[in-house]
């Protein structure tokens, strides 16, 4: 294999998301959503393809969320990019140190992430947010290669149950793990694992999840101060 930069192989690997047709109930989906817009977004170009990741190519920090938003991801084609959810999580990315804006709002915005990346186990929106087995198999070979790829990452923030397990599945197919009945998905639960890194689990910052205070930003602050101070840690053992 020749010599590739970083930058370069994830250009590839995001050049082949963004043209991916494996799921055709997602690809009928993303592109039906893209043609008939929210009213709000009726004079917007719709993205309408697989969102590919976002951020830091030498991050410590991966966000793995779980599907792009239908008028959000879906539409800017980054994620967390012009949705609710992206709105209660980009302040907090400022705050902790890993984001240079607060908000986020189109791909030619100006964000920047520095130590962070983010992702999906789901690269299209789905009906109801709600992939298919099959659907987030066929997306997992991206995610692997993701996760080979940055070379830095030291710690997994996992958005929802979804990105919780397709990390723990990551670790079943590379047998670093046998079994996932050891790790319970609960907010602020934190694992660390035989790969040498921590996976941390979060609630969702969904609408549902905001609205109603069983995520609050507080609460979503610590996970990633949390995941700043681990990235940050250089030698000896990582605190369970």
């Amino acid at each position: 294999m020749n010599q590739m930069s970083v930058a370069d192989w994830l250009t590839v690997l995001n050049g082949e998301v963004i043209t991916c047709t494996r799921c055709p109930r997602l690809v009928a989906y993303r592109e039906q959503i893209a043609r008939e817009k929210r009213r709000a977004y009726r004079d917007c170009e719709y993205w309408g393809k697989p969102v590919p990741g976002f951020g830091d190519p030498h991050a410590r920090v991966l966000v793995l969320g779980l599907a792009p938003g239908a008028h959000g991801s879906n539409r800017t084609g980054r994620p967390f990019t012009g949705d609710a959810s992206g709105n209660f999580m980009y302040p907090v990315l400022h705050e902790t140190g890993f984001a240079l804006l607060p908000r986020a709002t189109a791909r030619d915005d100006g964000q920047v992430l520095t130590g962070l990346y983010i992702t999906a186990a789901a690269r299209c929106a789905p009906p109801d947010n709600k992939p298919l087995p099959q659907e987030l198999a066929n997306c997992a070979p991206f995610l692997e290669r993701e996760l080979e790829g940055l070379k830095d990452l030291r710690v997994i923030v996992a958005l929802g149950r979804i990105g919780f397990e397709a990390y723990l599945n990551y670790m079943k197919r590379r047998k670093l793990i046998s079994s996932k009945r050891e790790y319970e998905f609960r907010h602020g639960a934190e694992y660390a694992l035989p790969d040498g890194r921590v996976l941390l689990a979060s609630y969702h910052p969904s609408n549902q999840n905001t609205q109603t205070g069983k995520l609050t930003k507080e609460m979503f602050q610590q996970i990633f101060k949390r995941a700043h101070e681990l990235a940050d840690e250089s030698t000896g053992r990582i605190p369970r």
